[in-house]
């Protein structure tokens, strides 16, 4: 089983991979690297090479979810981070670009910082079989929080929001809804037969907000920036926000976790996190359309 779940993984990671350069091209090619508005939106539903891309994330994400259930995490995770490299791979090639050495860097940084937290959260950490009401109200209420803060910088610098910026909050988003729909699995799946009596109604609302806004951003994260940053938030940023809800709220640190151990967590994280952002400053089609921007802000003055 462990065998099929690394096949998954890597099939997991090539679709994920080409489907946000399918959807990136497409966004792109329809906003001309503005904004992405409403009515674009209902476009790209129409445009086929983003409809393709949707299906293989879609593919890609249900690949992954089987092969962490038939394989532990500390397998599957770092499988899932091969992404990251194809993405760039692919999308520079379609660009025309040349991989600069700072996007190596960058990539390198977070794909081991990604890796060495999952590797390292899995040996000190212990699930959480039972979530309590209290416990998935306080994640809930911290997710309206957050759907909240971003929706807000989402309408009020609608225009001027970096790719990391939706990238970062696609993210957490994204790592909040897989916590609350592994708890929503858990209430299904509980032995006293209630089956969906059990999952709370504020729950499924808080999951669709937080996806559809969530999912807005990843398309933004495209008008924007390389579709690299949008596999970098589903790789890197939202298992990290994942295991820290795990950790801070659902009580899934092992008593006997070491300072040292602690420490290594946070510095890989940070590695991760610092990976991100210089892959939103430093990516060759970032410094390509800086470049393109001078000639055109000189003119206008």
């Amino acid at each position: 089983m462990v065998w099929l779940a690394v096949f998954l993984a890597v099939m997991g990671a090539f679709c994920l991979a080409f489907g946000a350069q399918r959807q990136g091209s497409a966004v792109k090619a329809d906003t001309g690297g503005l904004a992405l508005s409403s009515n674009g939106f209902l476009r790209l539903l129409r445009n086929p090479r983003w409809v393709f891309g949707l299906l293989l994330l879609i593919s890609g994400m249900a690949m992954n979810s089987v092969a962490l259930v038939t394989a532990p995490l500390t397998v599957v995770q770092p499988i899932g981070a091969i992404a990251l490299v194809i993405t760039t791979v692919v999308n520079t090639k379609d660009q025309g670009l040349t991989i600069n050495r700072a996007t190596v860097v960058a990539i390198c940084a977070c794909v081991t910082g990604s890796a060495l937290f999952v590797l390292l959260a899995v040996n000190v950490t212990e699930e959480n079989h039972h979530v309590s009401a209290s416990d998935e109200l306080t994640i809930v209420l911290l997710l309206t929080l957050a759907v909240g803060l971003f929706g807000t910088l989402a309408a009020v610098f609608k225009h001027r929001m970096s790719a990391f910026v939706y990238i970062l909050g696609a993210g957490v988003l994204f790592g909040f809804v897989a916590v609350l729909t592994r708890t929503i699995g858990k209430h299904l799946l509980d032995p006293n037969g209630l089956f969906l009596l059990n999952v709370q109604w504020y729950t499924v609302l808080a999951i669709a907000a937080a996806g559809g806004l969530g999912s807005w951003f990843v398309q933004s994260a495209y008008s924007t920036g390389p579709p690299d940053l949008v596999i970098a938030g589903l790789t890197v940023i939202d298992p990290i926000v994942g295991i820290a809800i795990g950790i801070a709220i659902l009580g899934e640190l092992r008593p006997d976790v070491q300072a040292v151990t602690a420490i290594a967590m946070g510095t890989a994280a940070t590695l991760a996190i610092v990976g991100v952002i210089a892959l939103s400053r430093h990516h060759p089609e970032v410094s390509k359309r800086r470049k393109d921007a001078k000639p055109a802000s000189g003119r206008r003055s």
